[in-house]
Parts: C-alpha cells; structure tokens; sequence
C-alpha cells in the first residue's frame, strides 16, 4: 500500500495541487489567449478528472471501505461529467436551457456521496445513544443556520418556473445536508473521526460556498466565468479525491473522551440564533423548523444526560453502602442502620447487635491464598445473609469482620445468633473456620451508636481472647489427643456437642450450666482413650467381655477428668452418660431424676448423632428413622422431656444447631 501511494497517488496529489494553484493564480490574472482556453479547459476539467481518478483507483486498488468509495466515485464522477457536458453542449448555446440534462448530473452527485458518507461513518463511529443525539442536534443546528443564510438568499434572488426554482433550492439544500452529516459526525467522533472525514467535511463546505455564491450571482446576471469562484469547484472534488488516501483510520469507540457539554450549548446558540433573528430579517420557514428541531434535540439530550447522572447517582450511593467482595451492607451503612435503631428507641423497640470475627481466617487465607480467602468470605456472607433473612440486617465490616442488627425480642436472640454462628462456620478436611461473637441490647446495654459498637467489640474480643486461652486448656488437649488416635470422632463430637447445648438451652439451663454441658459433651468419649484398636475398630458384634471391657469407658473418662480440678464436674457427667430413664444402664444404673440433666441430654443426642452415623456393624439410618427411634426410646432409654425438646429442635432445619452460643 505504502508503495503504490508513492509510485502512483503522491504523484498523482502533488500534480493536481501545483495545477489548483497555477489556476487560482491565472483567475486572478486572466489572459484572452491561448493561454486562457488551457487553463479553461484542459486544466480545469484535468483537475476534476483527477478527483475522479483518485476515488476510482482508491476504490479499485484497496478493499477496505471499497463500497463506499464506489459510491463516492460514482458521485464525483457525475458532477465532473455533468461540468464537461455544460463546457461541450450549452455553453455555446447563447440561451442554455434552465434546468437542463447538465443539472441533472450536478444534482445526481448528491445521492450516492450520501451513501458512501454513511457506510464510512457507520464503521468508524460507535458511541452511545446520547452521542449519536449530539450528532443528530448538530445536524440540525446545522441545517438550520445553513437554511437560515443560503436558502433565504436564494429564494430572494430565484424566480422562473416552478422547476427552475425547484432545481436552484436543489443544490443548497443538497450542500446542507452533506454539511449536516459531516458536522454531526464531528460531534460524535470529534477530531478522531479522522483525517479522511475532516478533508470531506472541507470539500463539502467549499462546494457548498461555490454554490451558493453562484446561485446569487446568477440570480444577479452577475456571473462572469473564469474568476476565482471557478476555483472552488474543483478544489472542492479534489479534497474529496485526497480523502481517499489521506488515511485508513480506525474506527471511533465510546465517546467518553468527546466533551459532553460544548455540543449541546453550540447547538442551542445557534438554534436561538437563527430565531432571534427572524425578528430583523427574513429567515425561511425551513430555517425555523430546523431550529425548533435543534432545541428539541437539546432538551432531549439534557433529559438524557439528567437521567444517566440520576442513575450514576443512585450507583455510586449503592457503592458506597456496599461491601464490594460479598455484597452485604458495609459500615457505613451500619452506622446508618444504628442511628435509625437508636431514634426508635423512644418508641419501645428493642434491637439486637451482634459483632462476628471469623477465628481461623488467617490460617486458611496462608494456607490456600488470598482468591480462596476472598471466595469463603463470599460464601460465609452469603449464608449469613440468608440466616438473618427479612428479621434483620447482615453487614461485613471489613477483613473476617461481620455483623448482624435486627429488631428483635430477648427471647428470639438466642436462636438467631444460633443460625448467624452456624452460617459463619465452614469446616473441611484441611481447615476449621468458626466465628467469637459479641451482642448488644438496646436499649438495655447501651442507647446510642458509639457505646453500642464499643459494647460489642469489647465482648467480642472478651470472647476471642477466652477461646484463645481455652486452646491450652487440659480438656482441649485431652480432645485433641483423641482425635488423633480415631479422626473419625471429631465429626460427630462436635455434633453432639453443638445439639446438646441447642437441647440445654431449650430446657432452660443457666448460662455456667451450659458450659458444664458443653465440657461433658466434648469429652464424653475421653475415656475410649484407654480402649485398644482392635476392639474400637472390631468389624462385627463384640463379645460379653469386649462389651464389658467398652462400658468401663465412662469410668476411666471420669478418672481421666478428675485428675484436672476444673474437668471433675465434667467427669461426673461424663460417668453417668451411659446411665438410662428406666435404669437400665451403666455404670451405676440410676434411674429418672437420679441421672443428672446434663447427663441425659448428652446421652440422647449421642443417640441421635450415632444412629445417623455408618457403623462396622450396621447401616447409618435416616434422619426421620433416627427421629422415630428415639421416640419410641423415650420414657424407657430417654427422659421424655429431653426427647421432646430434641424432637422440636430436629423438625425445624433452618433452627437445627450450629456452632456453640454462648454471649461473650
């Protein structure tokens, strides 16, 4: 390409160039002679001969946007040859016809420029609805102020027949709408439009000057050919021409470097321009239409542009209360929430506020990575979204940091807190993720935002700190230690664990008897410890000796537990998990009330854990059949009180236990 525009195109511009000037120049210095009929002629029909040349090879030699400059050529290529047919035919004629078959071909040039322009624009142009109005606005406002000075001074000086008036108003108008599109492409697209559209838009405007002033001047029988206005016309094709090569430009995107404000007001003055001036002189009847249309555009495009900020507004409002990663509200948001809670306390609401840090996040964020962090934090948000429902308000505050605000009674606390801790719980074979907490009651603990917040966070890292100090506790390496010896433990430990104190709380057990249970609960198989492998892993039935052998495991756990003074309350329970309602049991085969509470809430919901569990010696049961199991069991194995409490804990899943409630 490079190539064939040096060899053939450079050639072909530079020439036609050095021949524009030396006919302006002679145009301005006219010669009678020889010299006058070359340039009148050869020169002047040479010059628009190379136009058409130079849109017919870039047609002809390069594929890229071959349709539209076919039809460009075919247009530059009529006027030309509508110009040669008036030099050859009419004007000798000492009275040409008006309008006639050279008319014809000057107007024909219009329709197929029209096309190609827009093949051309549709490739380069791809922008938004509003841009496209701005170019549609400044079509307007440009036809309008085109009408408004060209087709007034031509209806001033046209008269004849019908179609010679018809045929004069022709080119004006052909000229301003040519002028439109480009001027509406420019607003689109601005300067990058490029430098083949901008040199089109120069072409059009002095071919619509050229016109224009012969228009008047023969109106005027003031035409005299050969003065500089000749030179125009073929200036006019030739920029056309040079738009062919002058580049290849690549298509124009978005719009959002395009200034969003000069084209809507320069469109607008323009409008009121023209209709201010009708007051002092003519102005077509066209000219204000296309005015009126301008102002319409502009008032459309204003509600365009009101609409997207409203809407940029409201998002850019959404953004700033939103947590971006899980999508919950952030602490903004909360501090909004709180200020509104704070208000309605006066109407005697009562309002939950629970703080959550995610314990293990750190470990599990070194272990898989920051993206897997970032994908649990997500999930875990979302679970606690849905675990509050339309009671309440989830927030994520920041880092593992969540919360929870709702209107709630104290009764509904515990059950909603039991769902938020569940949902910030994950587990897996490589990691453990559970959440501390701490809550706050408005009015009760505090009735404005800042003590409110600094309430709970100093409960929630009250709590961190116990669970933390807890790690080296006695029973936890105790619990430890068992898990390492059977893994499989750990599972349903904390099952039973979390189902016994959901059970406990339900009978209504006290804050320091609950952690007993929870103690009780956690270390209830301790004693398995002293239990060899080949009996705890025994595919089959174990015999009376092994059986026996299994029972002691209450004692031995009891004793495990005494040996530390804080476990010996725990150990007792412990000892007493296997005991039965109707004495059936071991070790001591208590009956009713002798059991202690805690004790039977232990043993039936290890009841119901292990019958949900596969076992070398039976299949694991559904959870409906374990269900009818342990009412059938109850007042003979189980305390029926404690079953009926399991029982309406079990039926309703969305209140089924998660991790361990306890108010830090």
């Amino acid at each position: 390409m490079l190539r064939l525009r040096r060899l053939l195109v450079v050639p072909l511009v530079v020439t036609s160039l050095l021949g524009l000037a030396a006919y302006a120049v002679h145009t301005l210095v006219p010669d009678e002679g020889v010299v006058d009929v070359f340039f009148e002629t050869r020169l002047y029909y040479g010059l628009m001969f190379t136009a058409v040349l130079l849109c017919g090879l870039r047609a002809f030699l390069v594929p890229e946007d071959r349709a539209a400059w076919v039809l460009i050529c075919v247009g530059v290529g009529s006027y030309a040859a509508a110009d040669l047919y008036w030099e050859l035919a009419l004007s000798p004629v000492e009275a040409p016809p008006f309008p006639s078959l050279a008319d014809a071909g000057y107007l024909a040039y219009f329709p197929p420029v029209y096309a190609g322009l827009i093949l051309l624009l549709r490739k380069r142009i791809r922008v938004t609805r509003a841009a496209w109005l701005d170019g549609v606005t400044a079509a307007l406002a440009t036809a309008a102020v085109s009408a408004a000075v060209i087709v007034q001074v031509v209806l001033e000086a046209t008269g004849g027949s019908v179609a010679a008036i018809a045929t004069n108003l022709a080119y004006p108008a052909g000229d301003i709408l040519l002028l439109a599109i480009l001027i509406g492409a420019i607003a689109v697209g601005g300067l990058r439009i490029g430098r083949s559209l901008l040199l089109l838009v120069g072409a059009v405007a002095v071919g619509a000057i050229a016109d224009s002033i012969y228009l008047f001047q023969v109106a005027q029988v003031s035409y005299t050919p050969g003065t500089f206005l000749d030179t125009l016309w073929p200036a006019s094709l030739l920029c056309i021409g040079y738009a062919a090569w002058s580049d290849l430009c690549p298509p124009v995107r978005g719009g959002r470097e395009r200034p969003l404000l000069w084209v809507p007001m320069g469109c607008g003055i323009a409008a009121i321009g023209v209709l201010v001036a009708q007051a002092w002189f003519s102005i077509s009847p066209l000219a204000v239409v296309l005015a009126a249309a301008t102002l319409c555009g502009v008032l459309v495009r204003l509600l365009l542009t009101f609409r997207e900020n409203r809407r940029l507004l409201e998002l850019t409002r959404g953004e700033a209360i939103t947590d971006q990663l899980t999508g919950l509200p952030n602490r903004r948001k909360l501090m909004q929430d709180l200020d509104d809670a704070c208000d309605s306390l006066g109407e005697g609401r009562a309002w939950l506020l629970a703080l959550f840090d995610l314990d293990g996040f750190k470990q599990y964020n070194d272990t898989f990575g920051h993206p897997a962090g970032d994908a649990l934090l997500e999930r875990l948000g979302a679970k606690l979204a849905a675990a509050v429902g339309a009671d309440g308000a989830a927030f994520r505050l920041g880092g593992d940091e969540f919360c929870l605000l709702t209107d709630a009674a104290l009764g509904d606390a515990a059950s909603m807190l039991d769902r938020a801790v569940h949902a910030l719980s994950e587990q897996g074979e490589a990691f453990a993720i559970s959440t501390s907490f701490g809550t706050v009651f408005l009015p009760q603990d505090a009735d404005n935002p800042s003590d409110a917040l600094r309430s709970a966070d100093q409960r929630l890292y009250a709590q961190k700190h116990q669970r933390q100090t807890r790690r080296d506790r006695a029973d936890e390496v105790l619990v430890r230690a068992l898990y390492e010896r059977q893994p499989s433990l750990e599972q349903h430990v904390r099952q039973v664990v979390e189902l016994s104190l959901a059970v406990a709380r339900k009978l209504g057990l006290t804050a320091e008897e609950l952690e007993q249970v929870e103690r009780a609960a956690l270390l209830h198989d301790v004693g398995k410890l002293a239990i060899p492998d080949d009996i705890l892993r025994k595919p089959g039935r174990l015999t009376e000796e092994e059986h026996n052998f299994v029972r002691r495991h209450t004692l031995v756990g009891e004793r495990i537990l005494a040996a530390s003074p804080a476990l010996r309350t725990a150990g007792t329970i412990v000892r007493w998990t296997h005991e039965r309602w109707d004495g059936s049991g071991y070790p001591d085969g208590l009956t009713g009330q002798a059991i202690p509470l805690a004790a039977r809430v232990i043993a039936a919901c290890n009841a119901f854990v292990a019958l949900q569990e596969q076992r070398p010696y039976r299949a694991a049961m559904t959870r409906e059949a374990a269900l009818a199991k342990l009412r059938g069991a109850s007042g003979g194995r189980f305390d029926p009180h404690v079953i009926e409490a399991l029982l309406e804990i079990a039926a309703v899943p969305h209140e089924h236990p998660g991790e361990v409630v306890r108010n830090g």
